[in-house]
């Protein structure tokens, strides 16, 4: 799995690249937050659940079924986020269900239950694709040399993208925002 910290990246970007209008301050916060919710899985160890069962770790909290019902919670929050339902549904759904498809890209673990309830199949990418070091459990492994392997592969891998999709995005929203639209960006 990536780091907790990198999980934020695709929300980041989007958010950033999108903007405020589009993604307010509070609904980017939100969408941060949502990214790492499904790593709180890991809490299952302690009560002897095995890996891979669907209450593991990269179990249900993995899956897009889980990530549409939080982001269908989240609508509930459309006064406070500071955003439509729909949009509040949208951003939260991408920023949760991105945490799985990345951790499919690591190379450790059992795969990711992508599918759950409908499918109890944990899921990989290609393993050409599987390119993230997985990052080790627990804060003393993480402060290691395993540790610092696995941010720089997530540097490369995870941010780099996630900084050129922000830009794209600026620069997107700032053509369609200039002159002949009638304002700024």
């Amino acid at each position: 799995m990536p780091t907790v910290f990198s999980h934020a990246a695709v929300p980041l970007a989007l958010g950033v690249g999108l903007g405020p209008r589009i993604v307010p301050p509070r609904l980017l916060a939100a969408g941060v937050l949502v990214s790492a919710l499904p790593d709180l899985d890991v809490i299952a160890f302690s009560w002897g659940v095995p890996y891979g069962s669907a209450l593991g770790h990269r179990g249900f909290t993995h899956s897009v079924c889980a990530a549409a019902a939080v982001a269908l919670a989240g609508a509930a929050l459309s006064r406070s986020l500071r955003a439509g339902a729909g949009r509040i549904v949208l951003f939260l759904f991408v920023a949760m269900a991105s945490h799985g498809i990345l951790d499919t890209f690591t190379d450790g673990g059992r795969g990711v239950a992508l599918l759950w309830p409908v499918s109890a199949e944990r899921f990989f990418a290609p393993a050409a694709l599987r390119v993230l070091e997985a990052s080790p459990i627990g804060l003393t492994r993480f402060l290691s040399a395993r540790g610092i392997t696995v941010l720089e592969s997530e540097l490369r891998w995870i941010w780099l993208p996630a900084l050129a999709l922000g830009l794209i995005l600026i620069g997107a929203r700032r053509a369609w925002s200039g002159p002949h639209h009638g304002g700024h960006a």
